[in-house]
């Protein structure tokens, strides 16, 4: 495995930190103060070819790899966690669901509009009362004719509101059969299907989070994503992928808080010198170093692996929980560091923190990667 970045790697790194200065930067403490979700920002995206960056040109993506997500997901984290997820659920979740596991018609329906930013996605498997143990999922699809109805709500779904095309797993069959969840996709102005903004979360402000409320919605058995049946398992695999974007996600909130710690560090003086000169500050800043860089290796090889089509249940659960991990630590290091400024809105650690906070629950809890590692150890 080689994880030196390529000439191509470098100058789309080099774009989307440009562009982040630029669009994303100057408002992320406005729209972190206003719960406010950029559309326009998505869109902007869109047209520089972020929002489906794996998924090939003929429909209408960028046809790149995962090493290339990773970078764009990691440049992203060192400014603006929030809009980061927003870039990471598009891409990982509705789009790459639709996109492995759609039919031909429903790919070349579904993914330019997604990959070009004119259409936002969301996807969705929580429920109120499921979150981990999603098997008991109470959200239901029955038959009828060549129609299915839909009832039920799903909660913490990024996107709920704004997104033009929502992925939704519901159970199409007996509960706690893994053969009775069904993938569907549904459009937005469905009649029955309405969403509701979940408001005050502690952080990635800037990322749009709602319940989506399934009231008789009608829809097509076009509407199916793959077999009926198939969609616990396709969610299963669509994870696998997710736990890269949260992976790739948590190292760029934890590289922006150690740069941010190593700037701050240099310039705050204390005892007449720069307080990166005591042992105290700089054994921070080292430990800081050493796990963003562990913490990116991780990342890359689950990468590697999901480039190669290659399993990477194990290595991506590595890489989300100790990545996720460093984030949340590197925060808390760069609030320590910036001691009462630190606690202050008006510099950059508080956060760093709480969009790091959101890494180790979403998209599988800490513990549940833990769970999702030991199994895989001990098989």
């Amino acid at each position: 495995m080689n994880f030196e970045r390529d000439e191509n790697q470098k100058m789309i790194a080099q774009m989307v930190r440009d562009f982040a200065e630029k669009e994303i930067r100057p408002h992320m403490n406005k729209w972190d103060e206003e719960e406010f979700f950029p559309v326009d920002v998505m869109k902007k995206m869109g047209d520089l070819g972020l929002l489906g960056i794996y998924i090939p040109e003929e429909y209408g993506g960028s046809g790149m790899g995962y090493f290339e997500y990773a970078t764009v997901l990691m440049e992203l984290g060192r400014v603006c966690g929030g809009v980061g997820l927003s870039v990471a659920a598009h891409n990982s979740l509705c789009t790459g669901h639709i996109y492995y596991h759609g039919s031909e018609a429903q790919k070349k329906k579904y993914l330019p509009k997604l990959a070009s930013g004119e259409h936002i996605g969301a996807w969705g498997l929580t429920e109120p009362n499921t979150g981990s143990d999603a098997m008991r999922m109470k959200t239901t699809a029955v038959k009828d004719g060549d129609d299915w109805i839909i009832n039920g709500a799903k909660n913490w779904i990024t996107h709920g509101l704004s997104a033009d095309i929502s992925v939704v797993l519901v159970r199409t069959g007996e509960l706690l059969d893994s053969n009775g969840v069904s993938a569907f996709v549904i459009e937005k102005g469905t009649p029955g299907f309405s969403a509701v903004k979940i408001k005050d979360k502690f952080g990635v402000r800037a990322s749009e989070t709602a319940e989506l409320i399934f009231d008789n919605v009608r829809v097509s058995n076009d509407n199916v994503l793959g077999e009926v049946g198939q969609g616990f398992k396709q969610a299963m695999q669509i994870l696998d992928g997710g736990r890269i974007s949260i992976a790739a996600l948590s190292c760029g909130v934890a590289r922006g808080a150690y740069e941010a710690s190593v700037k701050y560090a240099k310039e705050r003086e204390q005892f007449g010198k720069p307080i990166a000169q005591f042992q105290a500050i700089g054994f921070k800043l080292a430990d800081m170093a050493t796990e963003v860089e562990a913490a990116e290796m991780l990342t890359f090889q689950a990468a590697y692996l999901k480039n190669q089509k290659l399993p990477l249940t194990k290595e991506g659960a590595f890489a989300k929980y100790f990545a996720s991990e460093v984030a949340v630590k590197c925060g808390n290091e760069a609030m320590q560091i910036m001691a009462g400024y630190g606690y202050t809105k008006e510099y950059p650690a508080e956060k760093f923190l709480r969009d790091a906070r959101l890494m180790t629950i979403g998209e599988g809890t800490s513990e549940i990667q833990k769970i999702v590692i030991s199994r895989e150890i001990l098989k």
